[in-house]
């Protein structure tokens, strides 16, 4: 069957794709290896394009699907190239950007948690990821952190901190995954990635995330106008509900 090119579906990975840290599985590999013959692929996480591999199953992720957007399509991938890279030192430049690390460095170290790992502050090219449990912490650790913070909004208190703290940085805050929060400029969400979508050419593109609630890191590209957004719960929701779309469209 030809691909129709003028459509692409794009997908979140971590709780979309796989479980959340997990590695993908071999039935979703297979899954998304069917739907590649039938449409464009692209994938688009928060994570920088080193966790993403992990997760896909290594690093030649970049080359197995014609789209790949690490830290929100900063770091753009086509056809196994890279094609675009951002960095967020240059928009902020170092005097602001160590004295907003080092603000979230004293706040964390004021919070008591049932307990604390390590990296808490990850930096990467187009945000800073700031987690309060530290990223270092074990699954478990990291399922019983996301309880906890359901109950006490650790994250959540945080980012109104920051919101507060830092009002004319031009920053925006989102809450993703199970431990930690992102920190990038305004419009550098999961939408900065449709720019090179719009450009390909693509009429259609479909978006699957699990983070589509306000507040969370799908949100902005679900619902983005230039995108048809669907909402899953888990990577089963995503083959079934990609399986019914397939359908319709025969």
């Amino acid at each position: 069957m030809e691909i129709d090119s003028s459509i692409v579906f794009l997908f979140d990975v971590d709780g979309t794709l796989t479980k959340p840290r997990q590695r993908i599985t071999e039935n979703m590999e297979k899954f998304l290896l069917m739907l590649k013959s039938r449409v464009t692929v692209g994938l688009v996480g928060g994570s920088d394009v080193v966790k993403i591999a992990e997760q896909m199953g290594g690093m030649d992720v970049i080359s197995k699907f014609p789209y790949v957007f690490a830290e929100n399509g900063l770091v753009a991938y086509k056809n196994g190239e890279l094609v675009w890279k951002e960095s967020i030192v240059n928009y902020m430049g170092e005097e602001k950007l160590q004295t907003f690390i080092n603000y979230c460095l004293n706040y964390m170290s004021k919070i008591t948690l049932p307990y604390k790992r390590g990296n808490f502050i990850e930096f990467r090219n187009g945000l800073v990821n700031v987690c309060p449990v530290g990223r270092s912490c074990s699954q478990l650790e990291r399922e019983q952190f996301s309880e906890y913070d359901k109950e006490h909004k650790i994250r959540e208190k945080f980012v109104e901190a920051l919101k507060k703290e830092f009002p004319d940085l031009g920053l925006f805050f989102s809450i993703g995954g199970q431990i930690s929060f992102d920190c990038f400029p305004i419009g550098w969400d999961k939408t900065y990635c449709l720019r090179l979508l719009e450009q390909e050419g693509y009429k259609t593109i479909h978006f699957f995330g699990d983070k589509t609630s306000e507040g969370g890191n799908d949100f902005e590209i679900y619902s983005d106008p230039r995108t048809i957004g669907h909402s899953v719960s888990n990577p089963d929701d995503t083959c079934e509900q990609v399986s019914k779309l397939l359908q319709h469209q025969q």
